[in-house]
Formats: C-alpha cells, structure tokens, sequence
C-alpha cells in the first residue's frame, strides 16, 4: 500500500509521475481551503513534497498530526517553517548540488545582460531603431570587479565564471571561507564600495532579510550593478527601486523578488533593470534531477535509510 503524502505546489510533471509511482498524492494546491483539505486527509498522510512558491508555515504543519517529513526540490528552506517543524521532530530534506550549475549560469547571464544592455540591443533591433544610429555603448566585464555575497555553492560556481570573464572576485560573509584565496570582507559596505557589481547567492530568510540596505545600495553607487539570483527578501525592494529611479544604483538583473509572482510597476518601467521570473534553476535537466533528489529523500525516510541531505 502507498504512502500518503501532500503535494504542494504543482511540481514540473516528470517529478509529479514519480512521486505518483512511489507515493499517494494529495494535491494540496487544488484546494480552495488548504486546512479544510488537510483536515480531510490528516489521519494518514506522512509526508509532503514542497518547493518555492507555496509556503509551509506552522499552521499547515500543525494539521498533519502523522507527518513525518517534509522534503523540498529547492535548495532553500526559507518557505517552510523549519522551527515547528523541528519542534515537532520532522525531518525536513532539501535539493543542493544538482542545480548548483544552472543557477550559476544564469547569474553569469544576468550579469552579462546588464552590462552589455542586451535586453534593451534587442528592443532597439525590432523597433527598427538600427536604420536611426548605433546603439550605446556599453561596459566591459573584463578588469571589473564582482562582489559576491555569499560564497557557498552557487557562489562559488558563480566566482569560476565570473573569472572566465577576466573579472576580479571579493566576497562577503559571515565568517572567511576555508581555502579561499579571493579577498574576504567582513563589512559588506566596505565591499559594496569596493565592487562594480554586487552579486547575491546568500541563502532567504530572516538572517538575511533586507540585507542589501538603502546603505550597501549607496555605497554600491551609480555607476555599481546589482544582480540576485538568492531571494527577493534579501533586498529591500523599495529601497532598490528608488535608488534605480533617481539613478544612485546604475542597474540591477533580478531574478527574484520580494513578493513572487508580483513584480513592482515600478520596477517594470526601469530601462536599467533585467527581469526574470525566478528562473534559475528551470532547465529540464535540472528540474528532473532536483525531483529525483527530493524523491529520493521522501524514499529513504520511508524505507528507515539514512537521509541523503538532511536540514533538520
């Protein structure tokens, strides 16, 4: 017989065709009253599959008195209740490594984007703008230095193409990395100062909530570039927007934002900024191995194995 589990949101399909294969799904998303819908399934489920996007707070995991794990294919938890869940002794998993690559990759996209206004060469192209004069000129990667905060994973990976380019790497956190021979500050707006574009791989939550501060945003200045690929709520989004505005941040490449899907008009208006919506782990092959991951998680639990990447 199944175990049965919530699902909650709906996951990209071949991961929600495994879960199906192993598991009995509870599509948490369908329903128009989640509490209601748990209430209905409560004396059997015990486990929930997660991801970004559908928050897991401690009322949903309150409802589910027999869960016993709860497993998301992101590599942030900052959606899900990690102290009731701990407090209850339910083991929750995560998805690092496998998307560590593609997130990467789309930092370093994001970044070249900004500095060559690849966005608005494309725009100018259509609108036939070509046949009226050349289009601005732009800024060069090589020789300028990135700033990244946090260098984990993702930051690291990001570090190594950044480097391709020809770029200088420093980075900020909260303790020196081991094995590191990138500069380390422990003032991140000393390093926003010293950087030409200020890069977020840091993990969400409320450490680091409204890290980029009206300060490090100044200290970044006009001519600095912003670019997060980490979570909206490490930024302080108004702050952000108003220094985009009056031109005391030269641009910023979002990938990210503070209250996903809804994006600022005001950020939508900006000719210095590069929008994505929160893509950076969406390729296929990606996607399928962060499911895999998850699932595999979900499996062990429920086989008494050891778990592959624990949180708590």
């Amino acid at each position: 017989m199944k175990i049965d589990i919530v699902v909650a949101p709906r996951l990209y399909q071949p991961v929600m065709a495994g879960l199906e294969r192993q598991f009995a799904i509870h599509p948490l998303w369908e329903a128009r009253e989640p509490l209601a819908f748990l209430s209905s399934v409560a004396d059997r489920v015990r486990g929930f599959a997660s991801f970004t996007g559908y928050p897991v707070p401690a009322k949903l995991i309150e409802a589910l008195p027999k869960l016993e794990i709860i497993a998301t294919m992101s590599v942030g938890t900052d959606h899900i209740d990690l102290a009731a869940a701990k407090a209850r002794g339910i083991a929750v998993t995560n998805a690092p490594d496998v998307l560590t690559d593609c997130v990467a990759d789309l930092g370093m996209g994001l970044t070249i984007n900004l500095a060559r206004n690849l966005v608005a060469a494309d725009r100018f192209v259509r609108a036939g703008d070509w046949t009226k004069g050349l289009f601005p000129l732009a800024t060069k990667l090589g020789g300028a230095t990135m700033g990244i905060v946090g260098l984990g994973r993702i930051g690291k990976a990001v570090a190594k193409r950044a480097e391709a380019f020809g770029m200088r790497i420093v980075y900020y956190g909260r303790r020196r990395v081991p094995d590191v021979a990138y500069p380390f500050y422990d003032d991140l707006v000393a390093m926003a100062r010293d950087s030409d574009y200020l890069m977020l791989t840091c993990p969400g939550g409320e450490a680091t909530r409204n890290l980029i501060d009206a300060n490090v945003i100044a200290a970044l200045g006009p001519e600095g570039m912003l670019v997060n690929i980490a979570r909206g709520s490490v930024v302080d989004q108004p702050a952000l927007v108003a220094a985009l505005q009056s031109r005391q941040l030269g641009g910023a490449a979002l990938d990210v934002y503070a209250d996903e899907p809804r994006v600022p008009e005001a950020l939508m208006r900006l000719e210095n900024v590069v929008l994505a919506p929160h893509i950076a782990s969406a390729t296929h092959a990606t996607r399928r191995a962060m499911g895999a991951l998850m699932i595999d998680n979900l499996a062990a639990h429920f086989a008494g194995k050891k778990l592959l990447t624990p949180v708590i």
